[in-house]
């Protein structure tokens, strides 16, 4: 178990009780769950040094709130106590109970100011963030506090907001103390704090947002929904008014990857598992683990409906999987909404799992001196972003049956690093620190530099050709030819055409020849049969994880494919040159690659002396 090893009760402490049950796996949770509650005992622990301070008191307060003054309405829960789940009183605790000293007020305020919270539908997230807006407004001693229920467009601000209203109307203490503005719709709630000073809960959306709002909470229900973070940014912009203000993003999966609740999933997603180190931003992510099969697996349910059995029901989801697999047309939708699946009219086209199990150790100085083969696919990307060069060495020539190994090197300009990486939400500066990138000096990437660079490695490594697109060639070889330089290349098409690069005799058909050829649609179809066999080997690097992930494809009449990088989730320039070195490598049939015995370290003369005898 992380962090703590004593366990604690849930009378004494339900947050990390939970954690600890999570943690021990008593608790079915899914991969960014588990991290989240890893992170929550790896923090009592080596919180401290980083000036964190848990405050059980304070989160046991708040998670009292909801039973003691909250009510719940509709249906099967109309007028019943709000009493929280156990998990949403770890992320209400969490919320609540952990601190940070403040030197300019002299005080241990609240540590998040962000909470992105992303579960199947049904689970109880409007209700809940309704109930962090009330505790805000009323509890939380903030003089003139402002609450708003914040969406893209009116009537979405609305319904999280007569959520609100609704459970005020419910609680006879609520129902006291705090005033209703306006009927049918109500429009504002307000409550006068001990000190005469008046606080407001209300809707806001982009269509109506007022200027200078100072809000004390703002509370974003489904993010997938919004165009843009026009909403979010106006509403963060006037935290600085406030000690300790507090964000709320809760939202189903979208279909979006260039979309702000992408961007938001991705950082909650990089802070729980540690890539990103944010202690404002609290991460509640649900997820399956690579493999689950919700469409016939029922166990994996709760991963992604934490309140299975509470406000959603098997046999419901039985239903709904049920309507998956007898309309493929709702499928997307339900993979969405219901187990947090990230869905596109263009899906990503490398699965996860065989790719994961493609990682490992590649030496590269140890392939070449063995003697393997080698072959290199080159993709020049715009001189502001990435360039990659892939290395493929043959360690099996046996025909279909193929054994690889790749290496990819990735160059970018440095001076805009920070930027493009808080664009497209990778940690690209960590990566270069880690030597997975070479981040080239200056706003540009240039050619001469490059090419010294690709020399060097043609040098160390001898490819026997590097495939190449000929725009991105004929930029470079200016470069090259004034450096006197020169590289074996080869032009591979990035479209659908065929380049003929030789004609051989046609091993089953006596006195005929075959084309040699290369195109993109042949060297993908080679890429992923070399993955999906487990017959590739790739230096683990976490850029072209991420590039794995990313690629689409484009699709002609006849069902052959091409990379797409207009439609990718993100960048793709390692997968399409590792795709190239493929195609180069296994373009023609080649016989059997004798080592010589000298390459395996425990060979001896003295061995094969001993043997004549």
């Amino acid at each position: 178990m992380t962090g703590t090893a004593a366990r604690v009760s849930y009378a004494d402490d339900p947050v990390t009780a939970w954690a600890q049950e999570v943690a021990a796996g008593e608790i079915v949770a899914g991969p960014y769950i588990r991290a989240a509650a890893a992170r929550h005992l790896r923090d009592l622990v080596e919180g401290p040094q980083r000036g964190l301070k848990w405050d059980v008191a304070a989160a046991r307060r708040a998670i009292e709130f909801f039973p003691k003054v909250l009510r719940l309405n509709g249906g099967q829960f109309e007028g019943r106590p709000f009493q929280l789940h156990p998990s949403q009183a770890f992320r209400i605790g969490s919320l609540f109970g952990w601190k940070r000293y403040n030197e300019t007020h002299g005080a241990w305020l609240r540590r998040f100011t962000r909470f992105y919270d992303e579960e199947g539908k049904g689970n109880g997230k409007s209700p809940m963030l309704g109930g962090i807006g009330l505790y805000m407004m009323v509890a939380d001693g903030e003089p003139r506090a402002e609450v708003y229920a914040a969406a893209a467009k009116k009537d979405q601000a609305g319904i999280l907001f007569q959520d609100a209203v609704a459970m005020v109307d419910q609680s006879p203490v609520l129902a006291r103390k705090v005033s209703k503005q306006g009927e049918n719709p109500v429009w504002q709630l307000t409550y006068t704090g001990r000190t005469g000073d008046r606080r407001k809960f209300r809707p806001l959306s982009a269509e109506k947002a007022q200027s200078g709002p100072r809000p004390h909470c703002a509370l974003t229900d489904e993010v997938h929904e919004h165009p843009n973070r026009d909403v979010i940014d106006m509403l963060e912009r006037g935290f600085k008014f406030r000690k300790q203000p507090l964000l709320c993003m809760a939202t189903n999966s979208g279909t979006d990857k260039k979309s702000i609740c992408w961007e938001e999933h991705q950082h909650a997603v990089n802070v729980a598992t540690g890539v990103v180190e944010d202690d404002s931003t609290f991460a509640f992510v649900c997820s399956l683990d690579e493999g689950d099969d919700w469409e016939n697996d029922p166990s994996c349910w709760i991963k992604v409906n934490p309140l299975l059995g509470v406000t959603i029901q098997e046999d419901y989801l039985q239903g709904v999987v049920k309507q998956a697999k007898m309309m493929p047309g709702k499928r997307n939708g339900i993979a969405r909404l219901h187990f947090c699946q990230w869905t596109q009219s263009v899906t990503a086209a490398i699965r996860r799992g065989p790719w994961v199990a493609c990682r490992g150790d590649v030496d590269p100085e140890a392939l070449t001196e063995a003697g393997y083969p080698c072959f290199g696919g080159l993709d020049l990307s715009q001189v502001r972003d990435f360039s990659a060069l892939t290395l493929v060495w043959v360690l099996d020539a046996t025909k279909d049956a193929e054994k690889l190994a790749a290496k990819t090197w990735f160059w970018t300009p440095k001076d805009t690093l920070l930027e493009r990486s808080g664009r497209d939400q990778a940690p690209y500066d960590l990566w270069a620190q880690q030597g997975h990138i070479e981040a080239v000096p200056g706003e540009r990437l240039k050619y001469p530099w490059l090419a010294d660079a690709l020399a060097d490695l043609n040098s160390r490594y001898a490819p026997e050709v590097i495939a190449c697109d000929q725009y991105g060639l004929e930029r470079l070889k200016d470069s090259l030819t004034e450096k006197g330089l020169v590289l074996p290349t080869e032009i591979h098409p990035q479209g659908y055409q065929k380049r003929v690069l030789d004609k051989i005799p046609d091993p089953t058909n006596p006195g005929q020849e075959v084309e040699v050829y290369l195109w993109m649609p042949d060297s993908i179809n080679k890429l992923e049969n070399a993955i999906y066999d487990g017959r590739l080997t790739v230096a683990q690097n976490p850029l072209l994880d991420s590039m794995a992930a990313s690629v689409t494809y484009a699709e002609n009449r006849t069902g052959h494919r091409m990379f797409d990088k207009e439609k990718a989730h993100g960048r793709i320039d390692g997968m399409v040159s590792l795709g190239m070195a493929t195609g180069m490598a296994l373009c023609r049939e080649r016989g059997v690659q004798e080592v010589s015995p000298w390459a395996d370290d425990g060979f001896s003369l003295e061995d094969d002396l001993w043997d004549l005898d």
